[in-house]
């Protein structure tokens, strides 16, 4: 339990190490979607088929890199980045207060309804009401850590509004899996401070990446430091992340094999060979537990979105994406 809470005390979730680079302004704004007001961006043309990024716990939408959005671009696609309820300029929930990880962890154990504000499966219903919102009739799926739980669940309960499927550092809840997949890596990142406390919680968050990054593309402490701080001045709320976290975690205790088994679009499955959070064999069993899914685990890739696999994770989500495309044209 202490390795949970740790977990998500970390941030539970990704963001993502981007640097400005020339591109078109993008289509931005915010919609309602599910009771929700959700706030995006739009990259490429609204007449392509539309990659739909889901993002980790505490990452806002400007934690994709804005390399990446462009890469799928470039390749055909319209992408979609959102921020999720809870984070960065969507609606956030306040009256909930903190949660209590304990408890999330005890309901799970005991198989009851833990006490959150709200669960992935309500992000899910969030993500298919930006979709509509939208206009958008279906979509290429594609998440990273908490956004790759909820991206599994779109395609488990929406299977119309899916496409393909790129699940990325995410768990199936599989019984027996570690929660933390590297204790020791993660255990030297310092508690959490005061939340009013905004230089304390820069401080943290660059130990935090230094922590759980890739070992094989490290990001400098000054660059760490600009994204961190950029994230901060656009929205800063510890309790948001405290709470998405809690939805997160609760849903990584849940077994969800048996609803993986029923997804028939093409799907591919991303994890670091050193992802010091969730487990690799975690990644390993939601490719075993989907049909058909093709694995592909990235040697020295931790848990993060490095620059230098950009097109790595492109190369990934597109693989999936044409696989849809090209049985769709057949038809």
């Amino acid at each position: 339990m202490r390795h949970a809470a740790k977990l998500l005390g970390v941030c539970g979730g990704l963001f993502a190490l981007t640097t400005s680079t020339a591109a078109p302004a993008p289509e931005q704004g915010r919609v309602q979607a599910n009771g929700m007001t959700i706030a995006y961006k739009s990259f490429g043309s609204p007449n392509r088929e539309t990659v739909l990024l889901v993002a980790g716990t505490g990452m806002q939408l400007t934690g994709w890199p804005t390399q990446l959005c462009q890469e799928l671009v470039n390749r055909g696609y319209r992408v979609v980045i959102y921020d999720n309820r809870d984070i960065g300029l969507s609606t956030k929930l306040n009256a909930a207060g903190k949660p209590d990880f304990a408890a999330v962890v005890q309901a799970s154990i005991a198989g009851k309804l833990a006490p959150l504000s709200y669960t992935l499966y309500d992000m899910a219903e969030d993500a298919v009401g930006l979709l509509d919102a939208l206009a958008i009739k279906n979509a290429h799926i594609a998440g990273a850590s908490m956004g790759g739980m909820i991206a599994q669940i779109v395609a488990t309960h929406y299977p119309e509004r899916t496409l393909s499927l790129t699940s990325m550092m995410a768990t199936d809840g599989r019984p027996g899996l570690p929660i933390v997949a590297k204790p020791a890596r993660v255990g030297i990142i310092p508690p959490p401070g005061p939340d009013a406390d905004k230089n304390a919680y820069i401080e943290r968050q660059i130990k935090t990446w230094q922590a759980i990054g890739s070992p094989a593309y490290p990001t400098s402490e000054a660059v760490l430091r600009q994204r961190i701080t950029r994230e901060v001045e656009r929205s800063y709320c510890p309790p948001c992340e405290a709470r998405q976290g809690a939805a997160s975690l609760f849903t990584a205790l849940e077994d969800r094999r048996a609803k993986l088994k029923a997804i028939a679009v093409p799907t591919v499955v991303v994890h670091g060979a050193e992802d010091p959070l969730v487990p690799v064999e975690a990644g390993r069993d939601v490719a075993e537990s989907i049909p058909g899914a093709e694995l592909r685990v990235i040697a020295g890739l931790g848990h993060d979105l490095p620059l230098a696999l950009v097109k790595t994770f492109a190369d990934a989500i597109t693989a999936a994406a044409s696989r849809a495309t090209g049985a769709a044209r057949m038809k």
